[in-house]
């Protein structure tokens, strides 16, 4: 497996020759964002907590397991990713008026969210790899620098500013031209689908209404 250790904020050419399904790891700052901080930027138009494009331009969706201390510290051990596509709607705005270059989350997006969303922008995505990897991934995170809108968003939703060092690994799922590797992988997978089936006898025992007949209806 290729690997590629990336400094933030993305400089012009960070980016070239980046290849689906290299493992990356970031260095620098990284900040949370997710539909909370959506919506109340984009929707209901109120005034960003800082200026985004002065924090970097990478966007990590998740809900980080911390914990604020009495002298108002933070704790911060695991950061665990949220599914992305929940967010695609968002994005073509978010990416023009915060300068975001590289979104981080779970399960990707389609390859049309790519090509519409994030390629005009010259931004791409990389996802965790796997569940489980909060606590593995709180080890890159070197210190919380900041956490804007925490009373009125809760822990999760709120944004965590964070300096990371070795933060990853992160697969590359898709690139400067929009491709997916979990689309690409998932057609190769799905050619052979069928094959799967061949010779296999009907089961002895089954519920009603079951096949092994993509064609058929499966009550």
């Amino acid at each position: 497996m290729k690997t590629r250790r990336i400094e933030l904020p993305l400089t012009d050419g960070a980016l070239d020759g980046l290849e689906l399904g290299t493992a990356v790891y970031l260095d620098g700052v990284v900040y949370t964002g997710r539909e909370g901080l959506y919506k109340r930027v984009l929707d209901e138009g109120l005034e960003p907590p800082v200026p985004f494009r002065s924090l970097g331009n990478a966007n990590f969706h998740c809900s980080p397991a911390a914990s604020v201390n009495d002298d108002g510290t933070y704790n911060l051990g695991a950061v665990t990713a949220t599914a992305s596509f929940r967010f695609s709607r968002w994005l073509s705005q978010w990416f023009g008026m915060s300068g975001c270059r590289v979104v981080i989350g779970k399960g990707g997006m389609t390859e049309e969210d790519y090509r519409a969303h994030f390629v005009p922008n010259g931004a791409i995505y990389l996802s965790t790899v796997g569940y489980g990897t909060g606590a593995l991934l709180g080890r890159g995170i070197r210190r919380v620098i900041d956490v804007h809108w925490l009373k009125e968003l809760g822990i999760a939703q709120a944004m965590w500013v964070l300096d990371v060092e070795n933060f990853g690994p992160f697969l590359v799922e898709s690139d400067s031209r929009g491709n997916s590797l979990f689309e690409r992988e998932g057609r190769v997978i799905n050619r052979r689908v069928d094959g799967l089936y061949e010779g296999l006898r009907q089961p002895a025992l089954k519920r009603y209404g079951e096949t092994t007949s993509r064609s058929d209806e499966v009550v």
